[in-house]
Order: C-alpha cells, then sequence, then structure tokens
C-alpha cells in the first residue's frame, strides 16, 4: 500500500467522498424481476443496454490506465502488457461464478425456488472468493517466472513483476465482483452492475493521474489506482445487496460449501472460463505471427483492429448476456415459446448491428484507421485487416447471439467446443495460407473463416436440437438444479 500517512488520509478521504454516492446511484429495487411474462422485446432491452455499458465500462479500466502510464515512457507501456495476458486470464476464471450465477440463479427464480437462488447466489460467492485466493497466491509466488516467459531487459521484467503483485491481491474483489455483477443480471437488475462499474472507473480516472504523477508512484501509481477502483466496486455491490435492497430475505455471503451445488457451478461456469481462457493463448499465437508476416505493422493493425472489432463484440454480448438470462427464467418455467420469440427477436438485433459493421468496416476501414494513425503504410494496413474482416462480422454475431441461448439452459459445454476448435483452427490455417504466399491476409483471412465456420456450426448445433434444448421439462432430470 501507499507507505506514508498523507496517502492514506486521501485514499481514506476519496472513499469517504464516494460512498454517499452509492445511495444517489443505485436506484430502488424489487426483489428481483420475473421475466417469464411481459413484453419480450422490452425485457431484452432493458437488459441488453447496462450490460453494453458494463462492458464498455471493462474496456475503459485499461485505456486510462494505458493512456497516463503512456505518458512515463515505452518501458511503462510494455511492462504492464506483459501482465495484460495474466490479468485476461483471470478475468476469465472470473467468468466460473459470473456465469454460474447467471445460470444457476436466473433458472431457479424462473422456477419459483427462491430458496435455491439464494443458495446458489451464495455459493457462487463463496468460491469465488476461495478461487481467487488460490489464484492470487499463484500468481504472487510465481510472478518472476512468469514474467520471464516475455523474456525483456531485466529492468522491465522488474517493474512488470511489482505491478503484477500488487494487482493480484486485487484479483478477490474481481472474483466477487463478477460473481455479484452474474447474480444481479440473474435477478433481472442489470443495471445494478452498470451504476457501480461506472462509479469505479470515475474512481480509477481520478486517482490515476493523482498517483501516477501527482504522487510520482510511476507505474506502481496505476497498480493502486486500480487496486483501490476494484475494492470500491466490491464493497459497493456488498453494501447495495446486503444493506440498501436485498433480493433474497435472510441472504448470507459466505456459506460453507455442499453439494450438489459446487459441481453444477463448475459444470455450467467453466467451459466459458476455459474458452476465454484458450481465446488469449491462441491470440498470443496469432500476434507473433502477424508479427512474423507483416512486421510491426501486423502487430499494430491486429491489436488496433481488435480493439475496434471488440466494439462491435460487446454490443452483442450484451445482446447475448441479455437472452441468456431471459431463457435461463422462462426455460426453467417451461416458457418455450417465449424463448422461440425472444431468440428471434435477439438475432434480428444482432444481424442488424452486424449488417451495420459490415458495411462500415468494408467501405471505411481505411478512414476509421486514419483516426487511429496518420502514417498511409499504418491505416492501410489496417483497413485490408477490416475489410477482410468485415465478411465475418454478421456470423459473429450469429455465434454470440446463439451462445446466449445455450447459455441460459445451462449448456455451456457446446459453445466452448466449436469456440475452442474454431479458433484453434486459426494457427494451421494461417500457416497454411502464409506458407501459400497470401502473407498478412493469410492471417486475417485464417480469423474471418474461422468465425465464419464458429457461427456456421454453432447455430446449425441449435437448430438441430432445438427440440432438447429448449424444453423447460427437462431441467430437473437432467440437472437435479431444483432438487
Amino acid at each position: 500500500m501507499p507507505n506514508n500517512k498523507y496517502e492514506k488520509r486521501l485514499i481514506f478521504r476519496i472513499i469517504t467522498i464516494f460512498a454517499p454516492l452509492f445511495s444517489f446511484f443505485i436506484p430502488m429495487m424489487q426483489y428481483v424481476k420475473d421475466l417469464t411474462c411481459g413484453s419480450i422485446r422490452g425485457q431484452l432491452v432493458r437488459l441488453a443496454l447496462p450490460v453494453m455499458g458494463s462492458s464498455f465500462v471493462q474496456m475503459a479500466y485499461s485505456f486510462t490506465d494505458m493512456a497516463w502510464v503512456g505518458s512515463l515512457g515505452s518501458k511503462s507501456v510494455a511492462a504492464i502488457g506483459a501482465v495484460g495476458v495474466l490479468t485476461w486470464t483471470s478475468n476469465s476464471l472470473a467468468l466460473i461464478n459470473k456465469v454460474g450465477s447467471e445460470v444457476n440463479v436466473g433458472q431457479c427464480i424462473g422456477a419459483q425456488r427462491m430458496d435455491k437462488a439464494q443458495a446458489y447466489a451464495s455459493h457462487n460467492l463463496t468460491l469465488a472468493l476461495l478461487i481467487s485466493i488460490v489464484w492470487t497466491t499463484l500468481i504472487w509466488t510465481c510472478a518472476t517466472p512468469l514474467i520471464g516467459i516475455f523474456g525483456m531487459e531485466r529492468d522491465v521484467s522488474q517493474l512488470s513483476v511489482d505491478y503484477l503483485r500488487v494487482v493480484s491481491t486485487a484479483f478477490p474483489f474481481i472474483f466477487t465482483s463478477a460473481a455479484f455483477t452474474g447474480i444481479y443480471n440473474a435477478s433481472g437488475h442489470t443495471q445494478v452492475p452498470f451504476y457501480v462499474n461506472g462509479i469505479g472507473l470515475a474512481l480509477n480516472m481520478l486517482l490515476d493521474p493523482l498517483f501516477i504523477l501527482g504522487l510520482d508512484m510511476g507505474i506502481l501509481g496505476a497498480a493502486w489506482a486500480t487496486w483501490i477502483s476494484q475494492a470500491t466496486v466490491c464493497l459497493m455491490f456488498f453494501y447495495v445487496l446486503m444493506r440498501r435492497h436485498r433480493l433474497f430475505e435472510g441472504f448470507r455471503i459466505l456459506v460453507p460449501l455442499r453439494l450438489p451445488y459446487v459441481p453444477l457451478i463448475f459444470k455450467v461456469g467453466l467451459p466459458v472460463a476455459l474458452l476465454n481462457i484458450f481465446f488469449s493463448l491462441i491470440s498470443l499465437f496469432m500476434g507473433r505471427t502477424a508479427s512474423a508476416e507483416g512486421g510491426y505493422l501486423g502487430v499494430m493493425t491486429l491489436t488496433a483492429g481488435g480493439q475496434l472489432e471488440a466494439i462491435a463484440w460487446y454490443t452483442s454480448q450484451g445482446f447475448s448476456t441479455a437472452l441468456g438470462t431471459f431463457v435461463a427464467q422462462n426455460y426453467a418455467a417451461g416458457c418455450e415459446e417465449r424463448i422461440r420469440k425472444a431468440f428471434k427477436m435477439t438475432l434480428g438485433i444482432t444481424a442488424a448491428i452486424g449488417i451495420g459493421c459490415t458495411a462500415l468496416f468494408y467501405v471505411g476501414g481505411e478512414w476509421i484507421f486514419s483516426l487511429i494513425t496518420p502514417e498511409q503504410d499504418a491505416y492501410r494496413a489496417g483497413g485490408l485487416f477490416l475489410k477482410i474482416d468485415s465478411y465475418s462480422m454478421i456470423f459473429m454475431m450469429l455465434e454470440i447471439t446463439t451462445q446466449g441461448v445455450f447459455y441460459g439452459t445451462g449448456r455451456t459445454v457446446p459453445p466452448a467446443l466449436v469456440s475452442i476448435t474454431g479458433n484453434m483452427l486459426r494457427i494451421p490455417l494461417a500457416l497454411l495460407l502464409g506458407h501459400w504466399g497470401w502473407g498478412i491476409a493469410g492471417v486475417w483471412w485464417a480469423i474471418s473463416m474461422s468465425s465464419i465456420l464458429k457461427g456456421c456450426v454453432l447455430f446449425g448445433w441449435l437448430v438441430l436440437r432445438r427440440h432438447v434444448l429448449l424444453t423447460g421439462s427437462t431441467l430437473r432430470p437432467r440437472s437435479n438444479l431444483l432438487s
């Protein structure tokens, strides 16, 4: 922690200033929202918009840190960049309990089993805390050899190790906040994570320049700004759930872990976590391939293009999460027709987004990249990436939307299998196209073609298995969720 009395008093005052905002920003709530009746389109939109906002808030965290650290020089930027893969992996592990909460708690609410919903909520929070403690201990202990993998200069590596060790102690807050987010999503109150994370972002934006430049803490200033912001977010979730308006009567944060809750949480959440971890590892290899084929312009195009693509991805992911929450409640309630209508509506919305992104990326790719870099070679390279990527946008929307149906029914393995297999195909495909002389364009086509394949396969899986997937009456004998 900051090591003088002035800094500690300053941090305490900042937190006390933000504390009254808890009640101001968090809206009055009912206990849970019943999504098994009422307007389908209205419910989907009201659920999706805050989720999209929360996703963009999470993106803004990393942008804020990188922007201020950039003023310290390239070595500091490289030090944070090296930690990026480990933080991505950590956020992926946190999905175990986020998705576990969204699916299990949502299905129990739909089946009107509030006792089971409360039990799953408590188990997810307890499990999130335990997993985060084990993961933090592992990262802290192995920080030096993990950073050593990147082979950076000794002073840069030491900066990365110091930064990683500070950030790793915030993992319990991050994991627990993810479980809280899943609980609120399942209960239909997606606006709560948006407000809470928004206040956390505002605090982070305030503390970054104060710690990095004002108190001359350098890269560790960014680490402690993130730490305090994430701790504040977690405490706000706790305050809202336990003090302001309880979702469940007699709710307990920590409980002794019991069967069958733990296996069912891992059954639902672990495939999604593994999906994201594999994606991060494959992205590393694709980055190396892009560097080999296109040099620094290849790496720049892949990273900047990925950030632009992420805008479309997060937008569709918001509707997918909303659909998953909607499906979870209606699946348990046996409202099959509402699920079908919701899927068609969501698919129509995300298809429209995909068509818009396709047109924008195909026609205006170079112009978009010219806003990022004025170098002609750079924005032409970026324009090529977006043009090739534009062919896959609709299919990416199709995959993400279809995932929402699978997640809502508790069947998270099929999307994970399709995604992991499709992403792994990018490696041999990129090497093959490179061998054929496609150059850097071959890497982009490998990414685009695999996205097209994933969307088609997962949608086909849903169509072929729809009668089994969407039958709510199969819930009890299949998963024993409510027993």
